[in-house]
């Protein structure tokens, strides 16, 4: 096993060699070999682990790349999120998003946030040390505050958040969608929420880091947002990008029966389009949280290649572009 994973690693340093990738005197950190470990070991499919030439295969390149990154730890810095005054929504209070920008998980949660004109502010969480969720024994994303109260897992966070939207819209004697919801159409929209997060976000991810080009590109965010120094950010950047590389070509299309991305990634875009039909949105005259998870998930990559061929090459367009007009601009707190 050991021979086979290693086997992987001048491909490894092949592929990034004659990439465009900048130049880095330094990689990554030692103990990020530890975090591929837990993410691959945190990670099951029905129960079962990965198999282990999958977890030996990105454990290897990890130390591969991490071999030159020794001596950088000493400088780095991390900022902690500043504390600021947040304008209080009317009915869910003061809300604090921690993400990564191009997650499509995290995008779900702000469509649905920019959709009900809820401000907020984001914290980028860096990819690599998540030195901003110390304060959380969670360190997956998306997590959200409300008033302080913590709230994990894309899902869960919209599902509540409506609950409270829809019991504060009651108490001012209207409802959050404008009419009660028929039985058929709740289960409807619910279907395809479980869609969204069984099948669409995991055959949208191999997209993202399909070869190494597309990878860097979709890493490129790390070095507009967020506050972190310009080596910490070289760091996750290059770090992030050799590991989704890895985990996407060899654990995730394996796991979710994924031979050909673009096809399926296709394929699944025209699958939603056949169930909105002739309707304006799944929700009818306006979106419910079906259309506004498919739409976060699509717009998570707006701008990369990804988000180019589809709209190119599938029949959401009309779709996309009313669910943008409907969902309006973000509602993100900028902060000066």
């Amino acid at each position: 096993m050991l021979r086979r994973a290693a086997s992987i690693v001048p491909r490894v340093h092949r592929a990034f060699a004659e990439s465009s990738f900048p130049k880095a005197s330094c990689i990554a950190r030692p103990y990020q070999v530890s975090a591929v470990s837990h993410f691959l070991q945190s990670k099951t499919h029905g129960g079962s682990p990965f198999t282990s030439v999958s977890w030996q295969t990105t454990l290897a390149a990890s130390v591969a790349i991490t071999s030159s990154g020794l001596a950088l730890g000493s400088e780095l810095s991390f900022a902690e999120p500043p504390p600021v005054t947040i304008p209080v929504h009317p009915i869910l209070g003061e809300v604090v998003f921690y993400q990564y920008a191009v997650c499509p998980f995290c995008n779900k949660v702000k469509a649905f946030l920019d959709f009900h004109n809820v401000p907020y502010r984001v914290v980028e969480v860096n990819p690599l040390f998540k030195k901003e969720l110390d304060w959380s024994e969670y360190k997956k994303v998306p997590v959200l505050t409300l008033n302080g109260d913590q709230i994990n897992d894309s899902t869960e966070i919209i599902s509540q958040l409506t609950s409270k939207l829809d019991e504060g819209s009651k108490k001012k004697g209207r409802k959050l969608f404008g009419r009660k919801k028929e039985e058929t159409a709740a289960e409807e929209e619910e279907k395809w929420r479980s869609w969204v997060d069984d099948r669409f976000v995991h055959v949208l991810t191999p997209n993202l880091y399909r070869t190494v080009e597309e990878t860097w590109q979709a890493f490129d965010y790390i070095t507009q947002t967020g506050k972190w120094g310009f080596f910490e950010a070289q760091l996750a950047r290059v770090s992030g990008s050799v590991m989704m590389y890895l985990i996407s070509k060899f654990v995730l299309k394996k796991r979710h029966g994924i031979e050909d991305e673009r096809a399926e990634l296709y394929a699944s875009v025209e699958e939603w389009v056949k169930a909105v039909g002739e309707r304006e949105f799944l929700g009818g005259k306006q979106p419910n949280n079906a259309d506004l998870s498919v739409f976060g998930v699509i717009r998570a990559v707006h701008g990369l290649d990804t988000w180019k061929d589809v709209m190119s090459e599938t029949s959401v367009g009309p779709w996309y572009e009313r669910m943008e007009a409907a969902v309006g601009g973000s509602s993100v707190i900028l902060e000066d």
